[in-house]
Parts: structure tokens; C-alpha cells; sequence
């Protein structure tokens, strides 16, 4: 008998997996923090002995060089990949066993890269398992934009062909289990559900019921921007990652805190926006550990910039360390743990800004004084709009702030968590905010006008 575990990054939007049988396993795109993988081999019983790449990943440093050098597993990396390490060149075709009566296929499907591999888990010959990694998602595929402005639609057809590929190659039953879909921005589409079968792709994945034409004319439209930070992931990933360190940053007092604010450094705060917007340093960020920290914080911070986090608990800051780590914000300047009391020096009074909702919103639509902004994607803005607001996405506005009419900001989003980013951007910019924390649904109900995009 074979097994499956499923381990879930969600701030990042991935999965990677361990599949194996009684005595040994393979790793499948495995996240930088590798204990997790480990972990999770030692509660099967089972050594990993082989690690497998579908593609070198743009958006998150990954652990698979460093689990094959401490478990001593072979290290499959597709053949056509541009790597500066040893490993073993996968081509199409190729297979490996796993663990009696089980080996890995290896099945070349460009499209999310040029050199993308999807690996099959077969069991006596036959498929049992398929992971795509960032080739056929559930309902989608992965982007083909992030290699090259030139091979776009060329990657984008390849998608095409690859999903049919998979469609034909593998019985309809096969549970397909992608790398990417859940939240990742690697994705064209997000996941409808968390499971799916190379039979239910077949009926609904616009790669399979779409013709070629049609497929990469929407696919296309459909791209949005793509993360800064992703710039940095091919690279690292192609060079040899360096070994995490998770140990415990420099202890920052008030002191500190403030000399790393005055140096242009950047201050987060790790808080949940309630909190943050209560009381905090005046000049910090709020990206709350809650929502998608790594992802919003590696996007907006200029790369390389130290960074400073403060935290509520020790475990709050070591689960934000991990995070930030996965996608090569490796050490954190400092640290602080507590509250504003603890961060603020002598004299100092925490800076503060209100919350509302859209009711509150539309008490106050009509005051001249009230700019209304939208940090919303360009894709979700397209579905509605409140009248008359300003349209800055969150990655862009700390770029763009200086854009603002004069008055008082009341800014909003999808749902409150990058309203929050947003308003805390402005509130250290100098600006009179009002963080809008409500769901955008509400807006009409409310009484706002809201526009079709």
C-alpha cells in the first residue's frame, strides 16, 4: 500500500506532498523550512529517499537541496533546468522506485517553465497519483508569465498541450495534485475545492474543454501583476538556496526601535489589525501574522531592506520568522515581543487611527473632505466599484501615495487585511486615515453606488 501526506502552506497558497510506501518516500516540491517534511517521514516510519522538483519555483525559496543533503536522498531536478548544483537530470520517461512495487514517472509538461516536469505515482505499473506542481490546477493552470516576456503565449500553448497530455496519458480516476492553486499567485486560477481527479479536469478545466485559440486569448487577458519579490525566487532556487536559520533575531528595545525608524528601516508589526490600529508605533507597518504575511510584505518591502518584527508572543514572531524565511527573508534585523507600552520609549504615546465599515462609509460619501481608495486587484475592481473612489492595488501604494487627493483616506479592499496594510502605509506617511474593515459585498447593501467595472 502506497500513502499521500499533503503539507499545507497557506500563506503561501501551496501544497507539497510525501508519498511512499512501507519503508521509503519521495518529497515532492518541498517548502524551505524542511523540518515540516521530516516530520512528517518520521511519523510514517519511512526514510526519504528521493526528492523531486516539478520546476525551479518563482514564488518561494525552495528545501529540496537541503533535504537531499541531510537525509542523503538522490535529488530529481527536470534535466532542461539551468542549476548550479548536483542533482539528477530528469528527462520524459524516466522512472525511479520509490518503494517496492511503486516508482515515479516522470512526464515532461512545459508551460508554467520551459522545463516544467509532472511526476506520476504508480503502484504495480499502474498510476495512482499525479503531481503537476504548477501545470494542470484544480479548475486552472499555473501562469505562463513568469520566466520570460517572450515565451508568454508560447508557454501559454505548451500549457495547453501538457493538460491534454496529462488528460490522455493518465485514467480518469487519478487524483491530481498540484504544487500550486491555493492562494499562490503562481496560479492563473484559484482552486474550487481541494480535490480533483484528472476526470473532473477533463469536464471543467478550460485547458481541456477549450480550444488552443480560445484557452490562451483568456489566459492571457486573465494575467495580473505578478509579485516583486518573485524576481528573486528563480534565482535563488537555481543557485542553491542557503541553510535556513530559524534561531531567535536580536532583541530590539525602544531604543533600538526608534533609531531603526529614523534609518529608513522597516518596523512590523505582527499584530491583528484591531489591535494595531488601537495603539502602535508611530512609523510601523502592520502586515498581521493572520493573513498573508510573507507574501504582502515580501512584495511591498524594497528587497534587501532590513526588517524589524514586532510581535504579540514569542510564537507569533518564531510562525512569521518561518514564513518570511520561505520566501528568502531570511534574518530579521530584530525583534521585539509585547506590546506598545514595551516599544514606545519614555513620553511617547502610541499612534493610532479609526476603523469602520461601509455603513460608516456611506454616512460620509458625500463630504468633499473624504477620498475614498481602493487597493483592490485590477481583476476584482473589474467585478464593482464604489463611485467616485481612487484605485491604487496595495503593491503599488507605497509607490504612490503621493498620488492622493488632499483629506482624510478612508481605504478599503476586499475584506479588511490589506485596507489594513494600506492604512497603516498611509498613517506613517502622515495621513489622515480611516481603515474601512468590512467585506466589500457590504458596500452596496449599505447604500454606497456601486459601478460595474
Amino acid at each position: 500500500m502506497f500513502f499521500v501526506d499533503t503539507i499545507e502552506l497557506e500563506g503561501l497558497g501551496n501544497r507539497s506532498y510525501l508519498a511512499g510506501g512501507a519503508h521509503t518516500a519521495v518529497a515532492v516540491d518541498p517548502p524551505r523550512d524542511i523540518d515540516q517534511v521530516i516530520a512528517a517521514a518520521v511519523r510514517r516510519g519511512v526514510r526519504v529517499s528521493h526528492v523531486a522538483e516539478t520546476h525551479i519555483h518563482n514564488d518561494y525559496v525552495s528545501g529540496g537541496l537541503e533535504l537531499a543533503r541531510v537525509t542523503g536522498a538522490a535529488y530529481l531536478v527536470p534535466a532542461a533546468a539551468d542549476v548550479s548544483f548536483e542533482r539528477v537530470a530528469v528527462h520524459d520517461g524516466d522512472t525511479v522506485e520509490i518503494d517496492s512495487d511503486l516508482t515515479l514517472r516522470a512526464i515532461t509538461t512545459p508551460g508554467h517553465t520551459p522545463h516544467h516536469t509532472s511526476y506520476a505515482l504508480q503502484e504495480a505499473g499502474a498510476g495512482v497519483t499525479a503531481f503537476t506542481g504548477g501545470s494542470l490546477l484544480i479548475g486552472s493552470v499555473g501562469r505562463p508569465d513568469l520566466v520570460e516576456p517572450r515565451l508568454t503565449e508560447r508557454l501559454a500553448r505548451a500549457q495547453h498541450t501538457s493538460a491534454h497530455r496529462l488528460a490522455v496519458e493518465l485514467p480518469d480516476e487519478t487524483p491530481v495534485l498540484p504544487t500550486h492553486g491555493f492562494g499562490s499567485f503562481c496560479s492563473s486560477g484559484q482552486a474550487e475545492g481541494d480535490t480533483t481527479t484528472i476526470g473532473k479536469e477533463k469536464a471543467g478545466n478550460p485547458a481541456l474543454v477549450q480550444d488552443v485559440d480560445t484557452f490562451v486569448a483568456e489566459l492571457l487577458a486573465g494575467l495580473e501583476d505578478v509579485p516583486a519579490y518573485y524576481a528573486h525566487m528563480g534565482p535563488a532556487n537555481a543557485s542553491g538556496p542557503e541553510q535556513i536559520d530559524l534561531t531567535p533575531p536580536a532583541v530590539a528595545d525602544a531604543e533600538g526601535i526608534a533609531a531603526r525608524l529614523a534609518a529608513g528601516e522597516w518596523v512590523v508589526d505582527l499584530r491583528n489589525r484591531v489591535a494595531f490600529a488601537e495603539g502602535h508605533v508611530a512609523g510601523s507597518f502592520n502586515f498581521e501574522a493572520g493573513g498573508k504575511v510573507a507574501t504582502y510584505l515580501a512584495w511591498l518591502i524594497p528587497w534587501g531592506k532590513p526588517v524589524t518584527l514586532l510581535a504579540e508572543s514569542p510564537e507569533q514572531l518564531a510562525a512569521a520568522q518561518r514564513e518570511l524565511a520561505r520566501v528568502g527573508i531570511d534574518r530579521p534585523a530584530a525583534a521585539a515581543v509585547g506590546g506598545p507600552a514595551s516599544w514606545l520609549r519614555d513620553g511617547e504615546t502610541p499612534a493610532s487611527f479609526p476603523r469602520a465599515t461601509f455603513a460608516d462609509l456611506a454616512g460620509r460619501h458625500d463630504d468633499e473632505s473624504v477620498v475614498v481608495l481602493d487597493v483592490r486587484r485590477d481583476s476584482e475592481r473589474a467585478g464593482g466599484y464604489v463611485a467616485g473612489s481612487v484605485h491604487i492595488p496595495i503593491h503599488l501604494l507605497h509607490r504612490r501615495i503621493g498620488e492622493l487627493p488632499a483629506g482624510e483616506v478612508w481605504v478599503h479592499c476586499a475584506s479588511g487585511m490589506r485596507a489594513a496594510i494600506a492604512a497603516s502605509l498611509l498613517d506613517a506617511a502622515g495621513r489622515e486615515v480611516v481603515s474601512v474593515d468590512d467585506e466589500f459585498p457590504a458596500a452596496a447593501e449599505a447604500g454606497l453606488t456601486v459601478r460595474a467595472g
